[in-house]
């Protein structure tokens, strides 16, 4: 039986251990420091601690060719930053802060880019004709002046008259950065990209003073090769204030980056990665622990279907060819465009444009690119919009042999006029009684018209989207839809629409438009014998940094063209090949152990000047069991057709015509009419991942993978 005094001390002791409680949860409450929804609770730290969670960006994915070699890639850098967390919440002596931090960077000739579109000098006025983000930032009113904002900034966060007028708009700039850049846990202030270690050591020995500057380890995006499918790789860049909100709930930081065309646009959620979180803990104004919650997961390698070395080598016969044959009726021949596909599978395996350029070139020499005339940023593969001209023939074959308008052995007389509906047209030759094939290989004109007429616009239109045309073919970066030639586009158009115009649209020779890529998707239709695929740029997807498939694009079938006939393709191919054989030499395509089928046109571009005219080309080989399907044009030109070989061969270097793929390397880079090696890389800023290294009393280092 116990005795009352050990009755009294174990009461005492429960007494103990509930005050003990009610005093741990006193403390705990005391030491959840609320900010936002970002700071969590440090029960293992006094009461001057602070934690909080932020998102840590994960490494952006690489961009490969086919053959596995780097397009686009990553390099590291340091950058300058102000980190929340640290930086002082009393203004006067955050502003002390950033007029030192300001000066000692300019010291090191590091300027922080301003995003005030205010002048850096009194009478102030804006840089920008749009300036409502800035006065709504202020709650301004819509009229306010520069000289305003500048008040305002001043007033606002207390910025000191003993400051100079320069020093004063310094800060003042700096403080509206903080605005609109949305200076918080998660976004860093970039003050400086890619600063030197001396710079670095500098501002380490000044931690004391510099309260919340750190320098950060990030990454640029770095261009290995930008030669390469430059108009389909595309750019990243900074986010916009107009993209934030939807981008941040997609867990996006203010200062980092997307991207803004091509495949680093289109395959911007599989490139980009999945954000890691983090757990940091402040105390005594250095960050005392940094612990891993959720590791970020770098984003994915892109494989693409282009071989480099072919795609160089194609661009390298357009050019050629545009050198060669620089001159049409008295005009210079500079722009033209070639696509090339795999016809067993869709994927694209060259894209060529003339004018091109260099994606290493494209930041230091943007304006002189967008100033061209000859506009070499313009992708003419997906978005050039031509007049097919006779390649056409074959659209209007396949629907009149389709339909049972015409068979293999329907002639029609040609005798190079043709009368319709009171209007007089033309054929280029004389050819008499002749029939699909023999129509198909010398082009006639005649011929066509008739079948046209029996055929009718509606059915012309129908076969032409069966092949694809008139719609986009979904391409992963995006394509033209072109536009047909019937009375319903025309309407849509404002113009007129005629009776005549329904044998024109039959020869490719009317108002219509396609693509190049379009139009190679003709051709690996015809040599598919009715089966179109879907074209497609990536053909694969990898874990960052190893050899492990995560995905592999599939062959997609888009359409199949039902035959009434068997025989509705032997005629349309077999004229395809004949016409193959009637191209001279150097460039003749009857040297093969293989037949190629091509189909030409000439449509012209200026109803007024019938000089004036596109030379386009589409084929595949071999004729019949194509491996690859190919079309061209050449703006103002003639002889486009001399290209086809050049392509065949580059192939046949590259490929193979047979099972075996040939090893190639790929050839130096080429910029600017010169070659350069192939170790030359350009950066642009990123922000994919980062190591913190701070520059406080703490040791701490962090390395975010």
């Amino acid at each position: 039986m116990k005795s009352v005094s050990d009755t009294i001390k174990s009461v005492v002791i429960v007494l103990l251990v509930i005050c003990l409680g009610v005093l741990s949860s006193m403390k705990l409450i005391k030491l959840q420091i609320v900010e936002g929804d970002e700071a969590v609770t440090a029960p293992r730290y006094d009461s001057d601690a602070i934690t909080y969670k932020r998102e840590v960006t994960p490494t952006r994915g690489e961009i490969l060719d086919y053959r596995g070699n780097v397009i686009i890639g990553n390099t590291p850098r340091t950058d300058i930053v102000l980190q929340y967390a640290l930086f002082p919440k009393e203004y006067q002596e955050g502003n002390a802060i950033l007029l030192r931090l300001y000066n000692e960077l300019a010291a090191k000739e590091y300027i922080f880019e301003e995003v005030l579109p205010v002048t850096m000098t009194a009478p102030y006025e804006f840089t920008e004709n749009d300036t409502a983000d800035v006065t709504e930032r202020l709650n301004l009113n819509v009229y306010a002046t520069a000289e305003n904002c500048i008040d305002k900034l001043i007033s606002d966060y207390e910025i000191s008259e003993e400051y100079t007028q320069d020093e004063k708009r310094i800060i003042a700039g700096l403080r509206y950065a903080m605005l609109a850049k949305d200076f918080s846990y998660n976004n860093d202030l970039v003050l400086a990209q890619d600063v030197k270690k001396s710079t670095i050591i500098r501002l380490k020995e000044l931690g004391n003073i510099l309260k919340g500057v750190n320098a950060v380890e990030t990454a640029d995006r770095k261009i290995i090769r930008g030669d390469i499918l430059p108009h389909e790789i595309g750019m990243v860049g900074p986010i916009y204030a107009e993209e934030y909100d939807e981008l941040k709930e997609k867990g996006y930081a203010m200062n980092d980056v997307v991207g803004k065309s091509g495949i680093e646009y289109a395959m911007e959620t599989e490139l980009r990665g999945q954000n890691g979180l983090e757990e940091v803990t402040i105390l005594n104004g250095a960050v005392a622990d940094i612990h891993t919650i959720e590791e970020t997961v770098p984003g994915q390698t892109v494989k693409l279907t282009i071989d480099g070395a072919f795609q160089v080598k194609i661009q390298n016969a357009l050019d050629s060819f545009l050198t060669r044959f620089g001159y049409y009726g008295g005009r210079k021949v500079e722009k033209g465009a070639v696509t090339v596909l795999d016809a067993k599978t869709g994927a694209v395996l060259a894209m060529a444009t003339a004018p091109t350029y260099n994606l290493k070139d494209f930041e230091k020499d943007y304006d002189k690119l967008l100033e061209d005339p000859n506009s070499p940023m313009f992708n003419r593969c997906t978005w050039g919009q031509y007049l097919p001209g006779s390649t056409f023939k074959t659209i209007t074959a396949t629907a009149g042999l389709n339909e049972g308008v015409v068979d293999g052995y329907t002639s029609f007389n040609c005798l190079t006029n043709y009368e319709f509906y009171g209007s007089h047209f033309q054929c280029t030759g004389y050819h008499t009684y002749i029939s699909a094939r023999r129509a198909i290989e010398v082009s006639c004109n005649v011929y066509f018209y008739e079948v046209s007429r029996l055929l009718g616009i509606d059915n012309i239109t129908k076969y032409a989207e069966l092949y694809g045309l008139g719609s986009p073919l979904g391409l992963e970066t995006g394509d033209a839809a072109g536009f047909l030639c019937n009375p319903e586009t025309f309407e849509e158009r404002g113009q007129p629409w005629y009776i005549g115009y329904v044998i024109q649209a039959g020869i490719g020779n009317q108002d219509c438009g396609f693509t190049p890529l379009q139009l190679a998707t003709v051709a690996s239709t015809i040599g598919n014998r009715g089966v179109r695929y879907k074209p497609y740029l990536v053909d694969s997807l990898y874990t960052y940094g190893t050899k492990e498939m995560t995905s592999k694009t599939k062959p997609e079938v888009a359409e199949k063209i039902e035959l009434n006939y068997d025989y509705v393709y032997d005629y349309i191919i077999g004229g395809m090949v004949d016409a193959a054989r009637n191209v001279p030499a150097p460039y003749n395509l009857t040297g093969y152990n293989f037949n190629v089928a091509i189909k030409t046109g000439t449509p012209q571009t200026d109803m007024n000047d019938k000089s004036k005219q596109n030379s386009v080309f589409i084929g595949f080989a071999p004729a019949d069991d194509p491996q690859i399907a190919f079309a061209g044009v050449i703006e103002g030109g003639e002889y486009s057709k001399y290209i086809v070989r050049d392509i065949i061969d580059s192939y046949e270097e590259c490929f193979g015509f047979g099972k075996k793929k040939n090893e190639v390397e790929l050839p130096p880079e080429v910029r600017g009419g010169t070659t350069a090696k192939t170790t030359t890389a350009t950066t642009t800023s990123t922000s994919t991942g980062t190591s913190t290294i701070t520059n406080t009393t703490t040791t701490t280092t962090t390395t975010v993978r």
